[in-house]
């Protein structure tokens, strides 16, 4: 029998505890706006009892529309202690992609940036009724009777945390797969399951209380929720970025001690681009993650060679899947992404649903406490997303091929929807992909497969040129001669830039549609 009762608080009251034992510490650093602990978790506490007051209830979904800035993360972690559930969103989305993400989470409140009231305004009327609306500007300049703002709803609210009962399972929030086309799929996420998350990941990725951690990809996406609550749990210190520059991310490293940071592959090349141009001191960092798409072994090697802490790589999935290569580790295994977190398994299995032996691809599977609890409203692509073992152990898909070496380090070798199927053989763009990016003439690159009438898919090259004295014809033959048989390319074609969303993940579908149709003998 336990004489003591075990505490198992969860994220608002973790955060309310630091408010109170690390009060005068800083907490937040975003333009010239510097807030202690004690500051940002009032703040928090007064806008969930004004969400609260003005109707909002546990539960209800808040669609968060905003750019990185203090009044965002006042968005995001006051509704968090409210316990209703945010939903933000990526500011670069089309109109129909924001009334399709906002009417499927059926939002009972709305968050916008002043900058994009407007927008909104004309969107308003396809969006569910009755809204509560809220905006980051100063009281003063809000007179539209349908606009409340941050700065009103919370004042003379107390700063205490709202007494609102929160369990394992409560729903916290839900983040959009992606928002370019379609309607993209909810990935909830409870309370005990983000908590959990963030403890895992943390040790993982090496936070501590001293963590002072630059934030530079908007605050909707999942990459920063992993540095965010991280930082957060730790009781460190967020500094926040209104979107990245690489010269400003240098000068900060610098001036502010940075320790922390995640980022995605692009944003990493940038700043060692800038860092030889104008040399900084960067030996305050402490650890560094890239994840959002591979990072080549040629750039890994660039980053360990200009911060001293190296780089630790993330393979992940919003829904739950991720494993981290230490730096310790990455020497002989570059284009490794490691092992799962601490308490996370996962496992290789076949076309035929059976496991995989070391160095057999197939499909990367995972259970372990970080798994999201499902999809919002969506059972078809939970049964889709589910795997049962032998042992009626349930597991989650990630949709990505991959196999174990025998010491049980994971290598991607390629999306499962991205895999090009030729002459009956399985080829993998991400093979030819690093093998194209060693060559000095080529900034950017990607493979799809195209139409084949003698193979049925054949692959081919999108480049992106460093050097324009570079031609496709010799690029092709320098390529061809390096690949395998079947590897090899039907054709290589310049193109200015390639498509990306704001995490810097080529986006291959938007290249098929243009390019995939061009048919080859």
């Amino acid at each position: 029998m336990r004489e003591f009762p075990a505490p198992s608080p969860l994220l608002p009251e973790i955060l309310a505890l630091h408010g109170r034992w690390r009060s005068e510490r800083t907490a937040v650093v975003s333009g010239d706006e510097r807030k202690s602990w004690r500051e940002f978790v009032a703040d928090n506490h007064r806008f969930a009892h004004g969400l609260l007051g003005a109707g909002v209830q546990p539960g209800d979904r808040v669609g968060v529309f905003m750019g990185n800035a203090y009044s965002m993360l006042t968005a995001l972690f006051g509704t968090l202690a409210s316990g209703a559930v945010s939903v933000p969103l990526n500011t670069s989305v089309a109109d129909d992609a924001i009334v399709a993400m906002l009417g499927d989470a059926d939002i009972r409140a709305l968050i916008v940036s002043e900058e994009h009231r407007a927008r909104f305004d004309r969107l308003l009327p396809r969006l569910p009724g009755d809204l509560v609306c809220i905006t980051d500007a100063v009281t003063t300049d809000v007179d539209a009777p349908v606009w409340q703002t941050i700065d009103r709803i919370s004042a003379k609210q107390p700063d205490t945390l709202p007494a609102v009962p929160l369990a394992h399972d409560s729903p916290l929030n839900i983040i959009y797969s992606s928002g370019t086309t379609g309607l993209p799929k909810g990935i909830l996420h409870s309370h005990g399951g983000r908590r959990d998350w963030a403890y895992d990941l943390s040790i993982a990725l090496r936070y501590h209380g001293g963590a002072r951690t630059l934030l530079t990809i908007g605050l909707y996406s999942n990459i920063s929720w992993v540095a965010m609550l991280c930082t957060l749990l730790a009781g460190g210190t967020l500094v926040v970025h209104p979107r990245f520059d690489a010269a400003a991310f240098l000068k900060t490293v610098e001036s502010e001690g940075i320790t922390h940071t995640a980022m995605v592959p692009i944003q990493f090349q940038r700043v060692l681009e800038a860092q030889v141009a104008s040399p900084h001191d960067l030996s305050s960092m402490h650890a560094m993650m890239s994840c959002g798409s591979p990072l080549h072994e040629g750039l890994k090697r660039a980053i360990f060679e200009t911060f001293p802490c190296g780089i630790i790589e993330l393979y992940g999935l919003t829904e739950g899947i991720i494993t981290t290569l230490d730096p310790e580790d990455a020497e002989g295994r570059w284009s490794s992404v490691g092992k799962p977190l601490v308490g996370t398994d996962i496992l290789i299995v076949g076309e035929d649903d059976k496991p995989c032996a070391d160095g057999e691809a197939g499909e990367v599977v995972s259970r372990g406490r970080i798994t999201m609890p499902g999809y919002w409203q969506r059972e078809d692509a939970n049964a889709d997303a589910r795997y049962v073992d032998g042992h009626g152990q349930v597991w989650l898909r990630s949709g990505d091929i991959g196999h174990l070496d025998a010491q049980g380090f994971l290598y991607i070798v390629d999306r499962k929807k991205d895999m090009i199927l030729s002459g009956g053989q399985n080829i993998y763009p991400q093979d030819i992909e690093a093998l194209l990016v060693t060559h000095e003439g080529i900034a950017d690159v990607a493979v799809i497969g195209a139409s084949s009438e003698r193979w049925g898919e054949t692959p081919i090259a999108l480049v992106v040129v460093r050097d324009d004295s570079l031609t496709m014809a010799a690029l092709l033959e320098w390529a061809n001669q390096r690949l395998g048989k079947q590897q090899r390319l039907a054709d290589c074609i310049a193109v200015e830039e390639l498509p990306r969303n704001p995490n810097g993940k080529i986006l291959k579908r938007e290249l098929r549609k243009h390019y995939g149709d061009k048919r080859y003998g």
